[in-house]
C-alpha cells in the first residue's frame, strides 16, 4: 500500500480543482487509497467492488470463512472519527472493520477530545494518524477529509482516509452501497444500464443524492429525474456535471406523474440540520413528496424503492412489507460494500479472490 503524495501541487491549487480532477490523487493502481469523492470511481472499480462484496458475504456464511476474513487485517488499527451524529454509517463501518479483524477505536464526541482545549481539528486528525493505519471520518465540514488527505501526504505517516460524509457535499460510501443495492436488485433485468432513477426530497442539501447521481453516470443510458419543491431542487453544479457527460435528466415538481416511469425511486428526508435559520425548512410544503401505500399500485412490478435513512414521513411504514421496498437491504448492503472497500484499500482483495475460487462452489 502506498499513498499518492500530492508532491506536485500546493493545497491552495488542490482545493480549487473540480472533484474529477481531485480524484486522480486518490487512487493507486486503479484501486482506492483514499476514498473521498464519488468521482474517483469508474465502472470497472464499481463492478470490482460489487463482485468483491458478494464474494465476502458468501465467504462469511461459514465459520471457517469468517475466521479467514477475521485474520485478513488483524495486524491493523482503524480510527472512526465521527464528529457528526451517525448511527447507520458508524455501525456499518464498525461491523465492516470487525469482519476483517481490524482493531477499532472511536471518537464520536469532540467534547471528549483535545479539541475542547483548543486543539485544531487538523492537529487532532494528525494525532490519530500516529496511532492508526486507517482513518474513517464523518464531519459537518465540507472538504475537511480531502484537506487532511493532502496534509497527511506531507507527513512521515500518510495513512489512508475514508470519507464517511462531509458537509452537504459528498458521501461516497453511501453511494457505493446504493449502487451495490441497484446492481443486486436488477440482476435479472439487465443491470443498472438503461434504468430510470428518480430522486425525491431534499435534493439541494442531500449529499447522498449528489454522490449517487455522480456514480450513475458510469452506466449506459440511465435517465435521472429530480423531483421536489423548488427551494429543495438539485444544485446546478450537479446538472453541469450531467450535462458534461451527456446524461439525460429531468427536473420537475410532479412526483405522482413520474412514479409509473421509475425503475428506482430514491426518497430522502428534509436536511433541516443545514438550515441557515432554525425552522426555515418547516415553511416548505413537502406533502406532495411522500411515498404512500396507494402509490404501490403505480410502481412497476420490478421497480425498487430506496432511502438512505433515517426517514421521517417520506415513506409510509405500510410500504415496508412490499418486496420492492429495499431500504433495509440497503442498510445490510452497506456493511458488505464497506468490507470490500477496506479490503481493497489495504490490498487484501486478491487473497479474498483466491479463497473464493478455492472454497465457493
Amino acid at each position: 500500500m502506498r499513498a499518492n503524495q500530492f508532491t506536485d501541487i500546493t493545497y491552495e491549487e488542490f482545493r480549487e480543482l473540480p472533484p474529477k480532477a481531485k480524484a486522480g490523487f486518490f487512487n493507486v493502481a486503479h484501486r482506492p487509497y483514499h476514498t473521498l469523492v464519488a468521482q474517483q470511481f469508474d465502472r470497472t472499480m464499481l463492478d470490482r467492488l460489487s463482485l468483491l462484496a458478494t464474494q465476502i458475504r458468501r465467504i462469511a456464511k461459514s465459520k471457517t470463512g469468517m475466521h479467514f476474513l477475521n485474520q485478513m487485517l488483524e495486524h491493523r488499527r482503524v480510527m472512526l472519527y465521527f464528529s457528526q451524529p451517525s448511527s447507520r454509517t458508524f455501525l456499518s463501518f464498525y461491523a465492516a472493520c470487525q469482519i476483517l479483524g481490524l482493531k477499532v477505536a472511536e471518537v464520536r464526541d469532540t467534547s471528549t477530545s483535545s479539541e475542547m482545549k483548543g486543539e485544531s481539528p487538523e492537529d487532532t486528525v494528525r494525532t490519530f494518524s500516529s496511532y492508526f493505519d486507517l482513518l474513517i471520518m464523518r464531519t459537518p465540514q465540507q472538504g475537511f477529509a480531502e484537506k487532511m488527505a493532502w496534509i497527511l501526504s506531507h507527513t512521515e505517516r500518510p495513512v489512508p482516509i475514508i470519507n464517511a460524509g462531509s458537509g452537504k457535499d459528498q458521501h461516497p460510501t453511501q453511494a457505493l452501497l446504493d449502487i451495490y443495492t441497484l446492481q443486486r436488485s436488477f440482476e435479472k433485468t439487465g443491470g443498472i444500464d438503461g434504468k430510470t432513477v428518480v430522486f425525491v426530497g431534499d435534493l439541494a442539501r442531500g449529499r447522498t443524492v449528489r454522490s449517487l447521481s455522480c456514480l450513475l453516470t458510469n452506466y449506459n443510458n440511465v435517465v435521472q429525474h429530480f423531483v421536489t419543491a423548488e427551494p429543495l431542487q438539485i444544485g446546478q453544479d450537479v446538472l453541469d456535471e450531467l450535462n458534461a457527460k451527456d446524461v439525460t435528466y429531468h427536473v420537475s415538481n410532479d412526483f405522482e406523474a413520474i412514479i409509473p416511469e421509475a425503475d428506482a425511486i430514491y426518497m430522502t428526508r428534509i436536511q433541516d440540520e443545514w438550515d441557515q435559520i432554525p425552522g426555515e425548512s418547516g415553511t416548505i410544503d413537502i406533502s406532495a413528496y411522500a411515498f404512500r401505500k396507494e402509490h404501490l399500485t403505480k410502481l412497476k412490478i420490478n421497480a425498487v424503492l430506496m432511502h438512505p435513512l433515517p426517514r421521517r414521513k417520506e415513506i409510509a411504514t405500510e410500504v415496508d412489507s412490499d418486496p420492492r421496498a429495499v431500504y433495509w437491504r440497503q442498510v445490510r448492503n452497506g456493511m458488505w460494500i464497506r468490507v470490500a472497500l477496506i479490503a481493497s484499500t489495504f490490498g487484501v482483495d486478491t487473497q479474498i479472490d483466491e479463497y473464493a475460487k478455492l472454497n465457493l462452489a
